[in-house]
């Protein structure tokens, strides 16, 4: 798929289908740029519209053929909601439907002009940078293990069209949104693989290879290598899978030698069954999508090394699987971590967290600005907050602030939940210094305290987003988030 910004005269453009903005009201309201295009066909857009087929609601379309007095085969009218209300999630909403529509007309190339106004904080390359990922995301499909060729998609072309004093940003959120899009789709493909494919060393293996094409150095931590640095609670996990663990590293150095980078830490447990504290059955197939937090890191280090951002980024990934067996961990049991604190293990269901906070002990040894780890952590943050904001916790007002700004100007929304210490409270062992578990109540909070007990040397974020990391039902897959908000926090960052 490719994507250009051009700046040519929409009434003029010879365009197989030219694509503008509707807004809602008591009466739909054309946009500038369909406006325009009225006035070129004497008012038979306008008439169109006043027949009710679209009422301007987010993502709602209506295909023209045929304007009189236009260039263009089709105009295709899609919905942007109130023009007060406009933000990045209805402006992805849109493009992901202009997608679909094209897709099922069998068109090869699309013109875009949807940015013929600003709205609130969405400027013109964060504009573009929407259409791009969202376009991209909907035409996305997963063939690797299906027989047969895959069917390609369509569209070949998109092109979003802007006032030439917007060309040179457009161009940037083109860019942007190609590097950020790939990132998206390679967390989507690692995600929705199957966990025999799909192993800790599957993972190992893909992160070695990206250092071939791609400006970013990789090492792969053994078990014996765990052994030496005294993981005793990630290796706990693994003893019962088959499958020996992995820690894998990436680092991207785009900034000056001596800034201290941003650490990215995601959660890698290609399968997870529970261990002892088996799942149930039921939907036990997603368990595959438990490694989405490490497969976000993956995404995201690949779309920073893709845009060349000049910003230091290291990427970590702790990966295992979690399944029953005689040497499996055991409710009771008591490991020791690497920084020396001891864990009871009173549910082995509760195994990210041991995998993560031996991989936060580890990350210290790259004296991080700040350090985000994402995680499918808790069924407790689905309770708490649905499938459409990832919870966050942090032990730094700033980075927290510039977390949920970057996802909301990103589409990726997180929602800030508090880690008081009534909470870790909650985590008192009677035999060792801390339980991996709290109780029922409260369970995203308390992981993310338990988790903070291992990054008290450092600004921290833990992104819970088993809520937001796949889809289930008739849409079933990997959604790639946070990969947009972490792009938009990377962006943001690297000024």
């Amino acid at each position: 798929m490719e994507y250009t910004a051009k700046s040519n005269k929409i009434e003029t453009l010879v365009s197989r289908c030219l694509v503008v903005a509707v807004y809602a009201g008591k009466k739909a309201k054309l946009g500038a740029s369909a406006a325009l295009l009225d006035r070129q066909a004497d008012g038979a857009i306008k008439a169109l519209v006043s027949k009710g087929d679209i009422n301007g609601d987010p993502g709602t379309t209506l295909m023209m053929y045929d304007p009189p007095g236009v260039r263009a085969e089709r105009i295709l009218l899609v919905g942007l909601g109130k023009q007060s209300e406009v933000d990045a999630t209805v402006l992805r909403k849109a493009a992901a439907a202009v997608a679909r529509v094209a897709e099922a007309a069998s068109l090869r190339s699309i013109d875009i002009a949807l940015f013929d106004r600003r709205h609130g904080r969405l400027d013109t390359r964060r504009m573009v940078r929407h259409v791009v990922e969202a376009v991209d995301a909907a035409l996305y499909r997963y063939e690797e293990t299906k027989s047969g060729r895959a069917k390609p998609s369509h569209l070949k072309n998109a092109a979003v069209l802007v006032e030439r004093a917007e060309l040179a940003a457009a161009r940037k959120g083109v860019r942007e949104g190609e590097a950020t899009a790939s990132g998206v789709s390679l967390a989507r493909e690692l995600g929705n693989l199957p966990g025999n494919i799909c192993t800790p060393s599957y993972l190992a293996r893909k992160a070695r290879a990206m250092q071939k094409d791609l400006p970013i150095k990789t090492r792969v931590l053994s078990e014996e290598d765990m052994k030496k640095l005294k993981m005793g609670s990630l290796l706990s996990v693994s003893r019962g899978s088959r499958e020996p663990a992995k820690l894998i590293v990436m680092e991207y150095r785009g900034g000056d030698k001596g800034d201290a980078p941003v650490v990215l830490v995601g959660k890698g447990l290609t399968f997870d069954a529970g261990g002892i504290s088996i799942k149930p059955a039921a939907a036990m197939d997603e368990m595959k999508f438990d490694m989405c937090g490490g497969a976000s890191v993956f995404g995201a280090l690949q779309a920073v090394a893709e845009l060349e951002l000049p910003i230091n980024v290291v990427g970590v990934v702790p990966s295992s699987e979690n399944l029953p067996d005689g040497a499996a961990n055991k409710p009771g049991d008591i490991v020791t971590s690497m920084a020396g604190k001891t864990i009871e293990i009173l549910n082995t269901d509760a195994e990210g967290r041991l995998i993560l906070c031996d991989a936060l002990t580890y990350v210290a040894r790259f004296k991080p600005d700040v350090v985000v780890d994402m995680a499918t952590l808790t069924g407790a943050c689905v309770i708490a907050l649905g499938n459409h904001a990832s919870g966050l916790f942090s032990n730094d007002d700033k980075l927290a602030a510039e977390l949920l700004e970057a996802g909301d100007e990103a589409g990726d929304r997180a929602w800030r939940l508090p880690m008081w210490d009534d909470y870790t409270r909650q985590l008192k062992s009677n035999f060792a210094d801390l339980a991996n578990i709290g109780g029922r109540n409260a369970g995203a909070v308390t992981a993310a305290c338990f988790l903070q007990e291992f990054a008290k040397d450092y600004r921290w974020a833990h992104l819970d987003i088993a809520g937001t990391a796949w889809n289930s039902g008739g849409d079933k897959g990997a959604t790639g988030r946070p990969v947009p908000l972490l792009m938009e926090f990377l962006i943001n960052r690297a000024g």
